[in-house]
């Protein structure tokens, strides 16, 4: 599609408030996540109740994957909505569809109360959230890279992942004054919902953060904008881009997941450390995420994506597994925090870099569904199948540290798109342009 850079087009008015109207949504969608994740085992026994301990726990991680499952269709369908109508006003409708998500989930009765219809409201609930999120992420990484300065678009995406974190920190704040405050039963009985009310209070503030969003210069200088069936059909055409994108951010979502919605449960479960110790570790992991992603964004607009995507998915492939056998065999908070620390830096680096090499490799007319729909089933087939797939590892095997094999398959998938995606330091879409 042509564009114009007319100087008609309004220009953005302050780009810090743009960045903090969009990613606020964000917040939203990882804070219910890491929630999920974190009470886990609690939402099993109160929704999936079952005899055996980890098969109620598969359970509720099994739902939280399906839910995830609804990213791609999400990622077409709201991506396609997006790309015709704008960026602003598809925003505020992800952040709609999230809420109700949200607040079915905080007040759905138990098992115990209307039986089997408890993990089917929850499930429901769960696909809500799942199609929403399918184009939350890249939303809004396409509206941070179009109101970008030049030669910063790393930098400026690397905070669609960094404002994540926030919700992380946040989350993990207020459950660590639930476990200091209520008694471990309490908590267990009906204490785990306070924070996801305190989710539904500010989905209100949000809104109407993101009901004074600027339309991105990039979309209005759009002479035309492609209908759903354009999208659909350019999105189909470009295949090979969006499964080689889901390649590359594969490992990003493989090691957020673990280091934040599976990690609670990993040190509790698994490792038996204390509930606090977990939170703490987790909280200290959010921190440094948000850290890290803005670094690894800054550092690949300055040496370039494939350099940085190659190097971290190279760390990841051989010490995720030594690092994790270092730790179950003698687990302690201390080796728990160095470990956890060493993936978060691989997270925020490798995270920072892949937003921005995602956004810039896929067609310009249809960013936001060919990027939304990459990083979807990215998350769907492998981030948030995480947490299941650890327990089912760990189950299976009775090798505590198996879930870094989980990571290596990752960082393999990364490398290998990456040398293709940026084979003669082009990628695939300059290549393509040149030949034309």
């Amino acid at each position: 599609m042509s564009q114009s850079s007319s100087p008609q087009v309004p220009q953005i008015k302050s780009r810090l408030g743009a960045i903090l109207r969009a990613t606020s949504g964000n917040f939203l969608e990882q804070f219910d996540f890491f929630l999920f994740g974190f009470y886990a085992p609690l939402i099993a026994k109160a929704f999936f109740p079952s005899e055996n301990e980890t098969a109620a726990l598969l359970n509720a991680f099994g739902v939280f994957w399906l839910g995830a499952l609804m990213r791609p269709v999400g990622a077409i369908v709201l991506g396609a909505y997006i790309d015709k109508i704008g960026r602003r006003k598809g925003l505020i409708v992800t952040l709609a569809i999230m809420a109700v998500g949200t607040v079915v989930i905080a007040i759905c009765p138990t098992y115990a109360s209307i039986g089997i219809a408890a993990p089917i409201i929850v499930l429901l609930a769960r696909l809500l959230q799942g199609f929403s999120a399918g184009v939350e992420l890249g939303g809004v990484s396409v509206y941070l890279a179009e109101i970008a300065t030049p030669g910063n678009r790393g930098f400026y995406t690397s905070f669609q992942s960094a404002s994540q974190q926030v919700a992380i920190f946040v989350a993990s704040i207020l459950g660590f004054i639930l476990s200091e405050s209520m008694p471990a039963a309490t908590v267990a009985d009906w204490g785990w919902r306070i924070p996801f009310f305190v989710g539904c209070l500010i989905i209100p503030v949000i809104f109407f953060l993101r009901r004074t969003l600027e339309e991105t210069p990039a979309f209005l200088a759009m002479k035309t904008h492609p209908t759903a069936s354009e999208v659909f059909a350019s999105a189909l055409a470009n295949w090979r881009i969006v499964i080689l994108g889901m390649m590359i951010a594969v490992l990003t979502t493989t090691t957020f997941y673990f280091v934040t919605v599976y990690t609670p449960t990993f040190g509790k479960a698994v490792l038996k450390l204390s509930t606090q110790d977990a939170l703490l570790v987790t909280l200290l992991v959010a921190v440094t995420n948000f850290i890290w992603n803005p670094v690894g964004g800054a550092l690949s607009d300055r040496i370039g994506r494939k350099p940085v995507l190659l190097a971290i998915a190279g760390l990841s492939l051989v010490t995720a597994y030594p690092a994790l056998h270092w730790l179950v065999t003698n687990p302690s908070f201390g080796k728990m925090l160095a470990v956890e620390m060493m993936f978060s830096f691989y997270f925020g680096v490798y995270s920072g870099t892949m937003l921005g090499s995602l956004v810039e490799i896929v067609p310009a007319h249809v960013r936001t569904t060919c990027f939304s729909l990459a990083f979807a089933l990215a998350a769907g087939l492998f981030g948030t199948f995480t947490p299941f797939a650890s327990t089912w590892l760990i189950q299976q095997t009775g090798d505590k540290a198996s879930p870094g094999y989980w990571l290596m398959c990752a960082a393999v998938l990364g490398i290998v798109a990456a040398l293709i995606v940026y084979r003669d330091g082009q990628t695939i879409e300059q290549r393509e342009t040149v030949a034309a």
